[in-house]
């Protein structure tokens, strides 16, 4: 009961409320600048036609009964209609959320895997070439921009090699996937790798390796046994943290490689001016980043006494 009341703590579940309802709030004043109505319809309509569009969005009613109807619709899981297909948002959002989720999933699993297999040799091998070498290229990892790297993989092993494709789906192939895997696991995979490094040596100084050292067992057994397990707690509170920020950094590699999840349905919504799914893609993807944060802060509580008993 302890551990529940320090993970859902009255504070956190107030300060988790508060942050929903500003996403709502901002996500609600996500519209093209003048007449939305106007905008979606071209300036050449005539006024029937945009006071009807009008009608359709709710824009003749006065702002707060827009406000209300649109948490109101929102508490119904009712994101409005797309002004270009005139199909649900929620349903549209529901199509290309799996492309997304398997596209961040599988990049940070592959960001996890590496990130500690690296950061853990780098650690064995400290203060050697190898340890400079990985380390200065998971720096060069974290500065590249996702997108920039993105377009470098497509010239390098997409139009000179052609190793693999340029753009697509799995629905192809699993060929499609690898990619824009790569591409955005890159960055936390670095970052997970320095932690990774970071953690083990502060641990390895610490009294009781030490102590253990002194007591006759070997470095190995006391490298993987004593220390790697303690020195993961800092590990697995990155990567929950991360996978919240991979979410979010899909946009624009699902630009790049053409990846038809949210991002993608976003860019093409701007282009278009449809603002009901700008809105509707925005708010979720917000929603999903508050739970992820806050799923990470519940594991940080968890692994962590310290925290819970804070």
């Amino acid at each position: 009961m302890n551990i529940l009341l320090a993970i859902f703590s009255p504070r956190k579940l107030l300060y988790t409320l508060l942050v929903l309802l500003g996403v709502v709030l901002i996500t609600f004043f996500v519209r093209p600048p003048g007449d939305p109505a106007r905008v979606a319809l071209g300036q050449h309509a005539d006024a029937k036609s945009v006071q009807a569009m009008q009608q359709q969005l709710g824009l003749d009613k006065p702002l707060p009964v827009q406000i209300f109807k649109y948490v109101t619709n929102l508490a119904q899981g009712d994101l409005g209609r797309s002004i270009v297909t005139g199909k649900p948002v929620m349903e549209t959002i529901m199509e290309r959320l799996p492309a997304t989720a398997l596209l961040a999933v599988s990049s940070m699993a592959l960001a996890t895997i590496l990130g500690i297999v690296l950061g853990v040799f780098a650690a064995w091998k400290a203060n050697s070439w190898i340890d400079t070498a990985l380390m200065s290229t998971s720096l060069l990892g974290i500065s590249l921009p996702s997108f920039v790297v993105g377009l470098l993989f497509i010239l390098w092993f997409a139009v000179q090699r052609e190793w693999f494709p340029i753009s697509g789906y799995v629905d192809k192939g699993w060929e499609y996937l690898v990619l824009p895997m790569i591409t955005l696991a890159i960055r936390p995979l670095s970052v997970i790798a320095r932690i990774t490094r970071s953690s083990m040596l502060d641990v390895l100084g610490m009294d009781y390796v030490r102590t253990a050292r002194a007591k006759g067992l070997s470095y190995i057994s006391v490298f993987f046994k004593h220390a790697l397990r303690n020195a993961l707690n800092p590990v697995i509170t990155t990567v929950s943290a991360w996978f919240a920020g991979l979410l979010a950094g899909t946009y624009f590699i699902e630009l790049v490689f053409n990846w038809p999840g949210i991002g993608l349905a976003t860019f093409n919504a701007i282009e278009k001016l449809d603002y009901p799914v700008i809105q509707g893609t925005v708010l979720v993807t917000a929603l999903i980043f508050v739970a992820t944060n806050v799923i990470a802060d519940a594991v940080y509580t968890l692994i962590d006494p310290k925290v819970r008993a804070q």
